[in-house]
């Protein structure tokens, strides 16, 4: 008797834009179909910038009562990008405003950070000192409003959240905690020497749970009754990472491009020598537990503002291309973007920002969209390159390829850059990865797909790569 198709439903939640995606598995092959996409946007109100939360949370539902009209869903799932967080009561509700990680109001603990507790903190967490990380927030936060520490009850991280929302369960995830700077190195619990040193209160968070597993009916959606909610890995790159289609004998660097670029791989301990302290290699978790050893960088952020700026964003597929052969008649820079400088993190004006840090090396501007194109792309793989060379020397490892998922594996120049200047090569497939590995998250929780590894072989058997070689 032929299995009857499973359908999953991934809320996939990015800083620039959310989605509601489908999965359906069937004959040992699984389908996707994005069936609600909806901006995201942070908003500056008496100079700090906040989440309208309310308004992701009902582009969701109405994304899942779409899905539910069309599929009998199994089961939903939630994944975001990481540090952000909401404050509620005991009952979920919230007590203070969401903020946005890219909110220059953790400058001052930053730097504090810095003179003084970094080597120690690392060797804690293995989280280096990123100006909007969580435990920075929550010690602005507590420090400006420290009747908070008794009226707040839960810290929930956005897709934390969005999974109380849906089943009442208030639970802390493990990959998304782990990039909070409060979660131990050593073992998959919270730090109490970090919380002390940031001032958190301990009852604030629940676990770490890791993923995937069951959290129980949807409650908060009455059109999905019948539906599991499933605890997937909540940070959109350990999603990501999950859906690599990974060789089985290891050997890959994993590239997720989206809002930021993020390469790594997968460890069974974290990098905390000195040295990567210095290059500032993140030690975050996948869900499951194990590290996934990474460095970021800005992404595909410097090209959405500047197309916001310039009023140049592709509308097709047709523009996509004239806009990438331009790029690529354009001269090539006689100095390249730092994709870690902190003058690009949330400038006013993208390009003024780009145009100074140019004129600060003696370069000159690019004088059109296409030329700020290749700048971007030809930067960002000069980025990844040195990520990648910094792995292989840190963790004593020769990596053989770096896989790419996410929106720059579409971009044929952000790729052919990449495995030219890391002489690596690169197989870009050109997946939605977040929404992918919380669909395959939720199929090996709900048992019907073995586990990752079976995961993973699905995927390389089903989708083909793009391949660039390094010239």
């Amino acid at each position: 008797m032929k299995a009857k198709p499973v359908h999953c439903a991934a809320v996939d939640l990015g800083a620039t834009s959310g989605r509601v995606v489908v999965g359906t598995w069937a004959g040992g092959r699984l389908e996707l179909r994005e069936i609600h996409r909806f901006p995201n946007r942070f908003r500056r109100l008496a100079g700090h910038d906040y989440w309208d939360v309310p308004s992701l949370w009902a582009e969701a539902a109405a994304g899942l009562a779409k899905a539910q009209a069309e599929f009998p869903l199994a089961s939903v799932g939630a994944d975001s990008w990481g540090v952000d967080h909401v404050l509620t009561d005991r009952r979920g509700r919230p007590v203070f405003p969401v903020h946005c990680y890219r909110d220059g109001r953790t400058a001052a603990g930053s730097a504090r950070l810095d003179r003084g507790g970094l080597a120690r903190i690392y060797a804690l967490t293995g989280i280096p000192n990123y100006p909007y990380n969580t435990s920075l927030q929550l010690e602005e936060t507590l420090g400006r409003f420290p009747a908070l520490a008794r009226v707040a009850e839960r810290c929930l991280f956005i897709p934390d959240y969005f999974n109380f929302l849906l089943s009442g369960r208030m639970e802390n995830e493990a990959s998304i905690s782990s990039h909070s700077q409060m979660l131990s190195a050593r073992r998959l619990e919270w730090s109490p020497e970090a919380l002390r040193r940031f001032g958190v209160p301990r009852r604030w968070f629940s676990g770490p749970r890791r993923s995937p597993a069951r959290l129980g009916p949807v409650t908060g959606l009455p059109e999905l009754s019948g539906a599991l909610a499933m605890l997937v890995p909540g940070h959109d790159t350990a999603c990501a990472f999950t859906a690599m289609p990974t060789a089985p004998e290891g050997g890959d660097l994993y590239l997720s491009t989206g809002t930021w670029s993020l390469l790594g791989f997968e460890s069974p301990r974290a990098l905390l020598t000195p040295e990567a302290l210095a290059l500032r290699i993140s030690n975050e978790r996948m869900g499951d537990g194990r590290f996934r050893p990474l460095k970021s960088c800005l992404g595909l952020w410097l090209l959405e503002r500047l197309f916001d700026e310039l009023g140049a964003r592709p509308a097709n597929q047709r523009d996509w291309r004239d806009l990438f052969a331009a790029a690529r008649r354009s001269p090539a820079p006689h100095a390249w973007l730092d994709v870690n400088d902190p003058a690009l993190f949330n400038p006013r004006s993208m390009r003024a920002a780009i145009d100074r840090a140019l004129r600060r090396r003696g370069a000159r501007p690019p004088s059109h969209v296409g030329g700020y194109v290749r700048l971007i792309c030809e930067s960002l793989g000069r980025g990844h390159a040195a990520a990648a060379r910094s792995f292989a020397r840190i963790a004593g490892r020769a990596f053989a390829r770096i896989l790419v998922v996410g929106g720059g594996a579409r971009n044929p120049l952000l790729c052919q850059a990449t495995a030219d200047a890391a002489g690596l090569p690169v197989e870009a497939y050109p997946l939605e990865g977040a929404a992918l590995g919380n669909i395959g998250a939720q199929l090996i929780g709900l048992g019907e797909i073995a586990d990752l590894a079976a995961f993973r072989a699905v995927l390389a058997r089903q989708f083909a790569a793009t391949a660039y070689r390094p010239q």
